[in-house]
């Protein structure tokens, strides 16, 4: 049987205050040719199919378009909810859309759901473990010492009862040890909610979701898939791709990653605003793509974001690096506080934010606007 393994897609999501509904919808639709294509017969999400708890109307209709598309081709669908999701609403109506091939887990019970599918080489189980914590497993566990999330997911897995002759799949949403993190993951201080990969030797898959980069967990059957598109520019270099497998005969998978083709990708450039705004510099560039541009001039340019947008109109992210922005400065003392103007209290604080004096121009401007301020009190 073909799968396509897809996680973290996080419908609804803002990224620096752009709405990604239409970079999702893009790649949803790239995703449905893809199964088409590739004749996949089952896909699995690994969590966190929405951003939010409480996902938008649009957030809400787009999974509806997504997963009824995939029921109208026949493909089966096993999803979980991840940390993002609310587990309750993910579960809604799971009975009914479970009569057309559509599998939602419900919130954790004690029970690690498990849907069985058939192909020419006899049963597949599809282990459907949505994102648990202590807090979540510890009512169903009272006998045992639920004091973590590596045991929590000790004590889940260890209550299944596996039959080691069929292939086995778990679809799960946790932060497995030895992951790669970037900055748009929620992660806890510490890693207190890592879990160990040793606890799923028995599966001969184990589709991951949580973290955004797609990488193995120490085999080559034990993987996150990654969010189908960047959500923030540590992703930058990230390889996205549909991640499909094969499950043949026990003991014989075969995988194979096919590259997402984003609307939008994104990208940093950095160099002088003169530089960047050259025609040279990015006449061979999709300036539709979203930008964090960071510029080197020592001296900030006026309105800087909106005249580069005139060129780069997705403009997440504007940042200096220079003088100022290298030196990192710090109020090591403050004396005599009472016995300074205004003025001097502000070319102190105009000194330790930019790493250089006011200009006699900036002096000006900043003493009239305190006279001002002094006349209306």
């Amino acid at each position: 049987m073909r799968f396509l393994h897809l996680a973290d897609l996080h419908i609804g999501k803002r990224v620096n205050e752009f709405s990604m509904i239409e970079d999702q919808r893009y790649i949803l639709n790239q995703i449905l040719d893809i199964v088409k294509e590739q004749e996949v017969q089952c896909v699995l999400i690994a969590g966190d199919i929405y951003d939010k708890a409480v996902p938008s109307a649009e957030a809400v209709l787009l999974l509806d378009q997504f997963i009824s598309r995939l029921a109208e081709m026949n493909v089966k669908v096993v999803a979980i909810s991840g940390n993002h999701d609310s587990p309750e609403r993910i579960g809604f109506g799971a009975e009914i859309m479970s009569t057309s091939g559509v599998y939602m887990s419900h919130p954790f019970n004690g029970n690690v759901e498990k849907v069985t599918l058939e192909d020419e080489c006899g049963p597949i189980n599809i282990y459907m473990l949505p994102f648990i914590k202590p807090a979540v497993v510890r009512p169903f566990f009272q006998e045992e010492d639920v004091s973590s999330y590596d045991r929590a997911m000790e004590i889940v897995i260890n209550s299944i009862s596996i039959n080691k002759d069929e292939r086995n799949v778990l679809l799960v949403h946790q932060f497995v040890k030895g992951g790669s993190i970037c900055e748009s993951e929620e992660v806890s201080i510490g890693g207190v909610d890592q879990v160990s990969a040793d606890y799923f030797e028995n599966f001969d898959y184990v589709g991951l979701g949580h973290l955004h980069g797609p990488q193995t967990i120490g085999r080559e059957t034990v993987r996150y898939a990654g969010t189908p598109l960047k959500y923030s520019f540590s992703e930058v270099n990230h390889k996205k791709s549909a991640l499909i497998f094969d499950l043949k005969e026990k003991g014989n998978i075969e995988i194979t990653k096919i590259p997402f083709k984003p609307i939008r990708d994104m990208k940093e450039i950095k160099g002088t605003y003169d530089q960047i705004t050259a025609r040279d510099f990015y006449k061979d560039m999709n300036t539709q793509d979203y930008y964090h541009i960071t510029l080197t001039d020592e001296e900030d340019v006026p309105e800087a974001i909106g005249k580069l947008r005139t060129i780069y109109p997705n403009i997440m992210r504007l940042d200096y690096d220079n003088t100022r922005t290298r030196t990192n400065n710090a109020v090591t003392e403050i004396e005599n506080i009472e016995l300074k103007s205004p003025l001097e209290l502000f070319k102190e604080f105009y000194v330790i934010r930019n790493n250089q004096d006011m200009s006699p121009e900036q002096e000006k401007l900043v003493m009239d606007l305190i006279e001002k301020i002094w006349e209306d009190a």
